[in-house]
């Protein structure tokens, strides 16, 4: 879909908006500062780019290849020492063994019977015992 297809009476009603906000005389002036800016946004872009690609750009490879390392010696290997087992240097603490846990009876308080709770019927007024 191209620019614009389905989008003109937005357009419109954005181009009256800006001419109702700015008014017709400084309507070439608003064109040509948006220009400038459009200008000197592609030119900030292309500059920054310019640098990528000369940043990251490889120089051409020389066609001399370095010349081969001489063949070094071949590491020779000691077989590993037996090593002793160690051990521990920690004191070692005893711990008592547990006491048997003996139930106690709960206290037999009094205690006093419980009350029903009543409920005035509706719509009729509730006495206060403080009153």
């Amino acid at each position: 879909m191209p620019f614009g297809a389905g989008h003109w009476p937005y357009l419109i009603i954005l181009l009256v908006i800006v001419l109702i906000i700015w008014g017709p005389g400084k309507l070439p002036d608003l064109g040509s500062g948006l220009g400038k800016a459009i200008r000197e946004f592609r030119k900030a872009s292309n500059d920054v780019k310019d640098q990528i690609v000369n940043s990251t750009a490889t120089e051409p490879a020389t066609t001399t290849a370095p010349a081969p390392a001489p063949p070094q010696p071949a590491p020779t290997v000691q077989a590993p020492q037996p090593v002793a087992p160690v051990q521990p240097q920690v004191p070692v603490q005893s711990v008592p063994s547990p006491q048997p846990v003996q139930s106690v009876p709960p206290a037999s308080a009094p205690q006093a019977p419980a009350q029903p709770t009543t409920l005035p019927p509706v719509g009729q007024p509730t006495e206060h015992p403080s009153a």
